[in-house]
């Protein structure tokens, strides 16, 4: 089973969490919230879409600090488990959960402050849509990850061969500007995969944590990062019709 349809089992969402995000993928965890906050803050007040919003890791810290927050999922069984953090939280009361395709965002034009995604673009068949309907419906942000293509993540990906698409550089800026976006911050993570750091106990994962933080902060590191995290802006005066012809051409 690959891509889209391995996500959207009930089995998969049942275990999501724990398997990915236990152990040593409590710093995978750590490090991507942190990703997302550093890009986004402050999010008091703000109002936010998170794109393939899984079971709701994110939705639920943004609302914990104040933001509004619409998720929207193509799986029913991760919003069924994020709707269930977000009530443990306290916070149901600001997320809203959608069941809604990436490509066609029920939302109106520049109707958040900020989009993201988080562990989607690698199974998205349609980058160009996805990304152009994000940059849409957002007027301020946008702000996702890709796994890269000169990583050890192309390992990864022959050992574990799921259909995750990997990205060049060009790749991302390419589909940035199509969507009329600007680049406005970038940051590179993880040498090493994280299918390692989930198989390996907290401790032992520290440790290597450590040696590849000290890589990646080198500028061959930087180049070998499996993960990166683009911080793209809306431009203040937006055509309207351009963006419709951009949304139009991404079909």
């Amino acid at each position: 089973m690959k891509g889209k349809e391995w996500y959207k089992a009930d089995d998969v969402a049942e275990e999501y969490d724990s398997k990915r995000f236990s152990r040593g993928g409590r710093l995978i965890d750590r490090r991507e919230k942190e990703a997302v906050l550093g890009a986004l803050s402050p999010v008091e007040g703000k109002r936010v879409l998170e794109i393939a919003c899984g079971t709701g890791r994110f939705t639920v810290m943004l609302a914990e600090r104040g933001a509004d927050v619409a998720g929207l999922d193509i799986s029913r069984a991760m919003l069924a488990q994020g709707r269930e953090k977000a009530r443990d939280a306290g916070v149901d009361d600001h997320i809203s959960f959608l069941l809604g395709d990436a490509a066609r965002l029920p939302f109106p034009d520049d109707h958040f402050d900020a989009v993201f995604a988080m562990r989607f673009f690698h199974l998205a068949d349609t980058p160009a849509k996805f990304l152009t309907e994000m940059a849409r419906v957002s007027r301020g942000q946008v702000f996702f990850d890709t796994f890269n293509d000169f990583s050890t993540r192309v390992v990864y990906n022959w050992l574990l061969p799921m259909g995750s698409h990997l990205y060049s550089r060009e790749d991302v800026e390419r589909l940035v500007a199509d969507a009329g976006l600007s680049l406005a911050t970038e940051s590179h993570d993880f040498v090493v995969p994280y299918g390692l750091y989930r198989k390996i106990p907290g401790t032992l994962a520290a440790d290597i944590r450590s040696v590849d933080t000290a890589v990646g902060d080198t500028v061959v590191g930087e180049r070998l990062s499996s993960v990166s995290y683009w911080n793209a802006r809306v431009p203040e005066e937006s055509d309207p019709v351009t963006a419709a012809e951009r949304a139009s051409e991404a079909e």
